[in-house]
């Protein structure tokens, strides 16, 4: 277990540099709001990222992104709705994933913009 929370902080940040490199400023890590917890949250003119990151060892188990079920998205929703009200912003939200795995002796990141636009 105690490996798999510092995968995790490793894809964290990882995640972090790639939205930098973007063009992104990081707002919030690992901010919670109730249920909720977001990993990243980070804004790029009108536009609020609230990125779930995933990392994975391997993708044997499916793709990184198939593992965020829709009431933990009803729950970004939420959390996000009060953040905005919270810091008084005018932005859109936008639900992005990255998801990180490895491969060999690297790390691919595949950013997913708009991850959950269909809900």
């Amino acid at each position: 277990m105690a490996e798999h929370n510092e995968l995790g902080k490793f894809g964290e940040a990882l995640a972090v540099e790639f939205l930098q490199k973007n063009g992104f400023d990081i707002l919030e890590t690992n901010w919670t709001f109730q249920k909720a917890e977001i990993d990243i949250i980070a804004q790029k003119g009108t536009i609020l990222a609230v990125v779930e990151v995933k990392t994975r060892s391997s993708i044997e188990f499916g793709l990184p992104q198939d593992f965020v079920k829709p009431k933990k998205i009803q729950l970004l929703v939420k959390a996000i709705h009060e953040y905005i009200i919270l810091n008084d912003l005018d932005v859109e939200a936008r639900f992005d994933i990255m998801a990180i795995h490895k491969e060999e002796n690297n790390y691919k990141i595949e950013h997913i913009e708009d991850a959950f636009f269909y809900f």
